[in-house]
């Protein structure tokens, strides 16, 4: 990547009295992606978040903003940086006292000199930019998780900052809500087109809405690239922080991560004899967009994770399996299935998936639904043949240009 870097780190070190936090860091961000840093938790990426927006000031090396020093900037200078950067706390840290309206006024109101009717022109404009619009009055304990998710969101951006840090931001959560975190942070990054830098130390999806990962692995910056690259990374990091956290990904999705798919896909056409077939079924959400903004965040994710967990239930019994290959599209391996054998089994899928899978997912995503809205939306699944000297993704596109719809998931709103 030839840019220059929106934000670089050159051997950055950090220490606290004896101990090495941080040691020897490079690391460079892009403007207009989402950066996620990763690694276990105590590993200094909080540490190293708050290098970025000011509150430490590393012991050696240069942290350079848009390929200018920092130590070198002029305080005005600096000033001026730093306000081009939000915080969107780990717990929200929204104030119990205020409602929602002056929760997000707030940094207006304490940093600015605008007039009251900017501050509610801004603010009711932020408000309903993040469909908030009837919690405007509400107090923080009166709202939802996913909706106190938003307002802190709202209130970060009121600023009209270019960079947005979220530090831990689904830390505590259960699965699924973890995955609608997510989603919403991907879906307003790309509304406001701000520079998300985030920091976790779970592997859920966070390669779904990623453009470059981070790993910090004692004490530095180890990898640095696409999460396609990491995959293929071949380092301890590998072996003692993924290999640790891949359970989450199968409790987030009821799949294996991509990385332990590939290992398993590799071994299973391993074993078999030369010319060996087997077969790849894709299938895919349609309208995952509309289903969000219609639904909300969670009940997407709720449609998705039950989807994962249907069909590992179905392929997994008989020896099929499974990975989330994108934010609405599964991959599912039949080692040593031809194609005849795989339409049998697809068909029996299909005919389960319509009497009862259909009905169970609805009921899932009902539960979840923040709107009344109805949405009409399909799932779409293909099947296509290969062997073990074909490349996997061009069996993967065979497959997704023989999808056919396989059922409808039609007004999965409250009843």
């Amino acid at each position: 990547m030839n840019a220059i870097p929106l934000i670089e780190f050159k051997n950055i070190t950090k220490r606290f009295g004896s101990q090495t936090v941080l040691q020897n860091v490079n690391l460079q961000i892009y403007e207009g992606q989402v950066t996620t840093i990763i690694g276990l938790s105590g590993s200094g990426k909080s540490v190293l978040l708050k290098h970025i927006i000011g509150l430490l000031k590393p012991d050696e090396g240069t942290i350079l903003f848009r390929g200018k020093p920092m130590a070198e900037m002029k305080k005005s200078e600096m000033a001026a940086s730093l306000a081009q950067i939000s915080y969107m706390f780990q717990g929200n840290a929204l104030f119990d006292s205020l409602n929602i309206y002056d929760n997000i006024a707030l940094p207006l109101m304490e940093t600015t000199n605008l007039k009251r009717a900017e501050i509610t022109r801004r603010v009711m404009a932020r408000i309903e930019q993040t469909e908030l619009t009837e919690a405007t009055y509400k107090f923080p304990s009166e709202l939802s998780g996913g909706m106190q998710k938003r307002a802190a969101l709202a209130r970060a951006l009121i600023t009209d900052p270019r960079i947005v840090l979220f530090d831990e931001p689904t830390t505590g959560q259960d699965p699924v809500r973890k995955n609608a975190i997510l989603s919403m942070i991907a879906q307003y990054q790309r509304k406001f087109n701000f520079t998300a830098i985030m920091v976790s130390h779970e592997i859920p999806d966070v390669y779904f809405i990623s453009n470059r990962i981070l790993a910090l692995y004692d004490k530095t910056i180890v990898f640095q690239g696409t999460p396609e690259e990491l995959g293929n990374f071949d380092h301890p990091f590998n072996d003692e922080v993924i290999h640790s956290l891949e359970g989450l990904q199968k409790e987030l999705t009821g799949l294996y991560s991509q990385r332990k798919f590939k290992i398993l896909n590799h071994g299973q056409l391993k074993r078999g004899e030369t010319g060996e077939d087997y077969c790849i079924v894709v299938f895919t959400l349609s309208a995952l967009d509309a289903v969000i903004s219609g639904l909300g965040h969670d009940a997407a994710q709720e449609i998705i994770h039950a989807m994962g967990l249907y069909i590992d239930k179905h392929f997994g019994a008989i020896g099929g399996f499974s990975t989330r290959r994108k934010s609405n599209e599964f991959v599912t391996v039949l080692p040593f299935s031809n194609i005849v054998e795989a339409d049998s089994i697809m068909n029996d899928f299909v005919r389960d998936f319509q009497e009862q899978g259909i009905s169970d997912i609805r009921k899932e995503s009902q539960k979840l639904a923040s709107s009344d809205k109805c949405v009409d939306f399909a799932i779409r699944a293909g099947i296509a043949e290969g062997q073990p000297t074909d490349e996997m993704d061009s069996i993967i596109d065979l497959a997704k240009s023989q999808q056919k719809e396989i059922g409808r998931l039609q007004c999965a709103a409250k009843e």
